[in-house]
This record gives structure tokens, sequence and C-alpha cells, in this order.
């Protein structure tokens, strides 16, 4: 008996001494941690203090700070930002699409500064301003070498605040004065809607800003009026995401609820959450395609990821980007702000989908993707293979269409822009729609004879080949040996741009079809234009047009290969 009260008094106070001890440990990291965030601090503000007042020439105390905050953040993530007071108004236009200001896209051509595209309902839109216009002067002041930021600048402002633009337009032969009133813009995040086919209807959503769930829904509603829709295509190509809670209603919209659509998971224990569908749904049967690229991100993936992990929609595409954290905003003094990154989230299967790995860079600071041998399957609701750490594979991958040289140089000097410009001065409307306008082989001739005073040379990759291989050769020494073969070979593949004019018709006329029909119907008519001949919407129509194989696709157990870091479509 008492060999074992010994015993238990040696116990208890081995016991003792080691929670004793861990709690010193806790401790001494704690106030370890705070003594290293006060003496870091302490030390930049007399590293500050000491610049400002020695440094031999003047410098500017809020750009060196701003510069010196900027690089910190550098270091983490490229989403953990700063915004100052003067960039707020960015800050609110990120996060809820609204702005004070004429509701216009602005571009710099050459060394002009030109309207690119108004937004239909807006101020802009309401005094005429075009597309291909010339801002000149704003409120008497002259554009003559300023840049689009100092001009986006000067045209947001307090909603009901006048503004005075003076622009040149094709056609007309003084300069136009345009009065406008400032509003409030808000730019939708549904920029389309529509039914594709009979029985099809299709959704672009551009963004996650404030009311996004809201526009889907009501974009949803009325398609839904159409009683012979039996199908959607829900088109998140391009939408680099937004709000948190707007993919989660979005998603609410398919699946039941109670049903988890997202978990955060973060360093400080609030961020923990499960985030389920809170409503009832809109349609838990209509079969859904979800077309998604590498410039789907974030909220994008919550939304395609969930429907895919819980086998509610098949994905079409390309493989999405890859992001799987959570910001939140936190107020700063002096009116800033700081987004931060919180959490990771986890879409239904337990998969994060975050393919940079920002934690562990290299020797030179650099970023990669997640290792291959780190790359984890997991299982959707029907058993299917899907995995982490490479953003949301299609379940049907369509290979990008690549652009041809010419077509490039022809965007890139502005010269579709320009043509489309010219075509709605000699055009007073086209075709009811995007979707039905087709440009005539005459205003495609049109087209070739308005290009033949312009410079839109560009070099091939057999160019550039040979122009490489004379460079070695140079080196080498060789080049005199072989220079007579060279210029023949350079002669025979030496393009001709009036043949590739030709040969790229199709793909020409269609970026010709889009931007005219953005001329007439803004956007939409954009949008519409673009899914004529568009490889991802083909294929989503036939799918859906074939009940057994998109059933098939959403049950198939068969395990997937798993994807490669080096396989970038």
């Amino acid at each position: 008996m008492n060999l074992l009260k010994r015993n238990f008094k040696k116990i208890r106070y081995i016991l003792v001494v080691v929670g004793i001890t861990g709690y010193a440990l806790v401790s001494y990291s704690f106030v370890d941690n705070y003594f290293e965030v006060s003496k870091n601090l302490d030390i930049f503000a007399t590293l500050f203090r000491e610049l400002n007042i020695y440094y031999v020439d003047e410098i500017k105390p809020g750009d060196l700070m701003k510069k010196g905050i900027d690089s910190m953040l550098e270091s983490l993530d490229p989403y953990t930002d700063f915004y100052s007071e003067s960039e707020i108004e960015d800050y609110r236009y990120f996060t809820t699409g609204q702005y004070g200001g004429v509701g216009a896209l602005i571009l710099q051509h050459d060394d002009k500064i030109m309207v690119s595209e108004p937004y239909e309902g807006f101020p802009a839109q309401k005094a005429d301003l075009r597309a291909g216009d010339v801002i000149i002067e704003i409120n008497g002041v002259t554009t003559k070498g300023k840049k689009t930021d100092d001009i986006s600048k000067i045209l947001k402002g307090q909603p009901g605040s006048p503004i005075k633009l003076v622009i040149e337009r094709e056609g007309e032969k003084k300069p136009l004065e345009k009065t406008l009133n400032r509003e409030e813009i808000k730019v939708k995040s549904v920029s389309w809607y529509g039914m594709l086919s009979k029985d099809v209807g299709y959704i672009k959503l551009t963004s996650f800003t404030e009311n996004a769930a809201k526009e889907v829904k009501d974009a949803l509603l009325e398609l839904k009026k159409d009683k012979n829709m039996k199908s959607l295509i829900f088109d998140l190509r391009g939408n680099g995401g937004g709000l948190l809670k707007e993919a989660i209603d979005i998603v609410n919209f398919f699946v039941d609820k109670g049903q988890e659509v997202v978990s955060t998971r973060g360093r400080v224990k609030e961020w923990d959450r499960s985030h389920k569908a809170l409503n009832p749904p809109l349609d838990l049967d209509i079969p859904i395609v979800v077309l998604v690229n590498h410039g789907s991100a974030s909220a994008s993936e919550i939304v395609s990821g969930s429907l895919q992990d819980l086998d509610r929609a098949v994905i079409v595409g390309q493989r999405s980007y890859g992001k799987g954290l959570v910001q939140q905003t936190r107020p700063l003094s002096y009116n800033c702000q700081l987004k931060v990154t919180v959490a990771k989230y986890y879409i239904p299967s337990g998969r994060c989908i975050q393919a940079l790995d920002y934690t562990h860079r290299d020797e030179e600071g650099k970023v990669h993707r997640i290792a291959d041998s780190l790359i984890t399957a997991f299982k959707t609701k029907n058993g299917r293979t899907v995995y982490d750490g490479l953003g949301i594979s299609p379940d049907i991958h369509v290979k990008p269409e690549k652009m041809s040289n010419i077509a490039i140089s022809l965007l890139n000097k502005n010269l579709i822009f320009d043509y489309a410009t010219h075509y709605k001065t000699t055009h007073a409307g086209i075709a009811e729609d995007g979707l039905k306008f087709v440009l005539s082989d005459a205003d495609y001739d049109d087209f070739v004879k308005f290009l033949s005073d312009k410079d839109y040379d560009y070099e091939t990759k057999s160019e550039k080949t040979l122009d490489d291989l004379k460079v070695i050769a140079e080196k080498e020494k060789y080049f005199s040996d072989v220079k007579a073969e060279y210029d023949a070979l350079q002669t025979k593949i030496k393009h001709n741009k009036k043949d590739d004019l030709n040969k790229n018709k199709v793909e020409i006329k269609s970026l010709l079809e889009e931007e005219i029909a953005s001329r007439y119907y803004f956007q939409r008519g954009r949008i519409m234009s673009s899914l004529k001949q568009d490889p991802e919407v083909t294929e989503a129509l036939q799918l859906l047009a074939n009940g057994p194989r998109f059933k098939d696709i959403l049950t198939s157990t068969a395990v997937k290969e798993k994807p490669k870091q080096d396989n970038e479509d």
C-alpha cells in the first residue's frame, strides 16, 4: 500500500512538472513571438525615421512606405494586398462591382486615349459615346501625354457630378462635345443568358461580386419559363472568382438544403468553418454542364468543384487555375484596408485544389506547383476519382484552339478594333443579335482592302527557328558555308500576309464578328457572337443531347489517371 502511495506521488509529481514545463514553453513561445514582432516594428520605425532625415536626396515617405509594404506582402502570396485610402474605390469595385463613373472601358491606341467599350444603360452609352471615340479633352484639360490610368481616375468620381468630354469620331468633321453625369456603376456579374438551342439554356457568369447569386437565380428562373428548356450550360470560363458567399449560394440552387458545399481551415481557429446550403434548391434534376478554363479561379472552382464532387454537373473545358485560398479584408488606420489570406478551402470530397505552394519557395524565392508525389486521390459522392492540388480537372477535356500568328498581330495592333469602328460608321445595324450576325464575304474583302496600307507584320515559328539557326551558325563560324542554302530557305518560308488572310479567314471573320457585334449590342453582343464557333459550347451541346453518355460520366467509377504537372493543355 505504501509502495502504491509513493508511486502515485511520483507520477503526480512528473505530471505537474510536465504540465508546468508545457505551460512555460507555450508562454515562452507566445512571449518570444510578441517580442519578435515588437522588436522588428521598432527596427523598421527607426530605420524609416533615419532614412527620412538623413538620405542624401528628398524622399517621399508615403511612396517609400508603400513600396516596403508591397515588397513584404509579395513574399507571401499574390492575394494578400494592401489598399491605401486612394485605392479604396478600386477595392470596392473588386468586391461589389460598383464604382462612381461614366461606365466605359478605355484603351491606349498609339498616343490616343479611346473608348473601347461603353457599358449598356450607363452614362457613356446614354450620351452616345461609342467604341473607337478618341477622348481629346476632359473638363477642358487635354488628354495628350496621359496614360489610361490617369484618364480612368479622372472619369471616376462622385455619382451625380458632371463631366464634359470632347471627342473625335470617325466620319465626323468636327470634334463632338459630350456632357455626362457620373452614376453609381454596377457591372453585372451575369453578362448574358439565353437559349442556345430549343432545349438548352446558357448563363455566362463573369464574376462573384455582391448579388452574383441573385443574378444567376433570376437568369435561371427566367430561362425556366421556357417549358422546352431541359438542360443548362453554366459558363465560368475566365471568371477569376470573388465572394465565397455568392459561390455557396449558387451551388445551393442545385443541391439539397443542408449539404456541405465547402469548408475552410486556417491558422486562426475562427476560420475552421463548414459552409452548407441554407435554402431549398431551385432544381435538383436539371442536367448541368459547367465550362471552365485556366482563367477559372477561386469561387469559380468552388462552384465547379463542388458540383463535380457531388456528381451534380459534368465539367467541360481545360484545367482550372488552382486557387484554394480564402481572403478576408481587415480595416487598417487612415481608411486603409488589408486583404489577407486567412484559410484554405476544401470542397465536399475533402480535397483542396490549391496548385501553387507559396509556403515552400526555392532558394531563388520562386514558387512551384504542389509536387506530383503529394497529389492525392479523393472520391466524389458516386465514387468517381478526383484529385487535389492542381485545380479542377474537367470530366471532358477540350483542347484549346491556338490563335494564328496573323490573328494575334491583328488584335495586338488593334486592327480588328479599328475595322469594327469603321464598319459601324457605314452600317446602321446588323442582325437581331450576335448569334445570328455573319460577316459577308464582300465585307471580309473590304477588311482585306482596309489592311492594304496598315502594318501588321509578324514572325512565324518557322522564321524564328531559322533566325535562331543563323545566330548559332554565326557563333560557331559555320554560317558562311551555308549562307546560300539559308537564303534559299528563308525565301521559301517567308510568309505571305495576303495568303495568310485567306488561310485563316474563318478565324479572322469570327474575331471581326465578335468586335462588330459589340458595337451594336455591347458585351452581350460580343458573348453571343463568340458562342457560334465555340468548341467547348459545341462539346457541351453534344453531351447534353446524349443522355446516356451524360449519365455514364457521372456514375463511372473507373479510376482516372493522376493529372501531371506538365499537362498544361
